[in-house]
């Protein structure tokens, strides 16, 4: 195999270095390829050539590939916002649904107990709530409240149809509005769950209540006006006589 011959036509000994660099590293200039420099600027090599130079201005990319990295780019800002909000929304929705299912399950143990509860009012009322079985009603009562069981129902409170059953109707001039005057059986809450509505007897604003006082009126200033026009014994006697 022949080794290549140097300008002298001797031949050349050891490896050969060609420097292929598109950019002189001395100048910082691009260089011109080999068997590039008498191809005209108007052919189609040179225009090939010209768009596989990509063009470099300060290390980024300019043109279409830029603009379509930033539109990635804001693309998946938008994705993960819109990740990042129905993941906030999925935990606030779990919570939710968390304390309505404790609050529910609390809610069937404790009203299984609420008539349990009425008997160690009833004997608190009556005095009988002594010994072992206070301290056993106290405990149960304890217990019930640390479940968040709230007892409700006392006389003088406005009456509210949303948690009070009303028994029986008095009407009461003194009452503005209906107003509970007698509790016969307290009502419970969990929360804003009504377990039982207290049912209480309610004193209101009756119509008969109002027109009653009228009418006691009313018949006294008829009374002395139908005296006044009876005829009394004398008179009827009298005017006998005079027809005689």
């Amino acid at each position: 195999m022949a080794l290549p011959e140097n300008e002298n036509g001797e031949e050349q000994q050891g490896p050969v270095i060609r420097d292929k660099r598109r950019i002189d590293p001395e100048t910082g200039e691009l260089r011109t390829p080999e068997g590039a420099e008498g191809a005209a600027p108007d052919s189609p090599e040179a225009a090939v050539e010209a768009e596989e130079e990509p063009v470099v201005i300060d290390g980024t990319v300019e043109g279409g590939e830029l603009l379509k990295a930033r539109e990635q780019v804001v693309e998946l800002t938008n994705d993960l916002k819109r990740i990042q909000a129905e993941y906030a929304n999925y935990r606030k929705r779990v919570e939710r649904d968390r304390v309505a299912l404790r609050e529910q399950a609390t809610a069937q143990v404790v009203g299984d107990l609420l008539p349990i509860l009425d008997d160690i009012g009833r004997a608190r009322e009556h005095d009988e709530l002594a010994g072992g079985f206070k301290s056993v009603g106290e405990a149960l009562e304890a217990l019930v409240t640390r479940l968040g069981l709230q007892k409700y129902g006392e006389s003088g409170e406005e009456f509210d149809p949303n948690v009070h059953e009303a028994l029986t109707m008095v009407p009461s001039p003194d009452a503005e509005v209906p107003t509970v005057i007698e509790v016969f059986q307290p009502g419970y809450l969990i929360g804003e769950r009504v377990l039982r509505p207290a049912r209480v007897v309610v004193a209101g604003p009756g119509e008969d209540a109002a027109e009653a006082p009228e009418s006691a009126g009313t018949e006294q200033e008829a009374e002395p006006g139908a005296s006044a026009e009876e005829p009394g014994p004398e008179s009827s006697g009298g005017a006998g006589e005079d027809r005689q």
